[in-house]
């Protein structure tokens, strides 16, 4: 016959003063509408709209067209309206893409 063997556990928790995490809050920078000028606003319409929300409707655009390089996903190539929010450029990288569009907002 097995008889079961009750063991304690000798390990306790300690109890932890840790605060929980607060809810991040939105950079007031971010959240500011920006006008976007004549050129952004063929693509992203010409309301005043957050840095945010520019940046989103940007990528609906670009999703939309088909604009974003099949083989390497972080270039963009432009298409009439984003060549003239390029400057002139064919292809942008995303991350040049945010630089090139602040200099259409106001």
């Amino acid at each position: 016959m097995a008889t079961k063997k009750t063991t304690k556990s000798k390990a306790t928790k300690a109890k932890s003063t840790t605060k929980p995490k607060a809810k991040r809050k939105p950079n007031a920078a971010f959240m500011k509408p920006v006008q976007p000028d004549a050129k952004l606003a063929t693509v992203v319409g010409a309301k005043p709209l957050p840095r945010t929300e520019l940046t989103k409707k940007l990528w609906v655009y670009i999703k939309k067209n088909g604009l974003q390089d099949k083989k390497v996903k972080t270039q963009i190539n432009a298409d009439a309206n984003l060549t003239a929010v390029f400057n002139g450029k064919k292809k942008v990288s995303m991350f040049e893409m945010t630089k090139l569009v602040s200099s259409h907002v106001s």
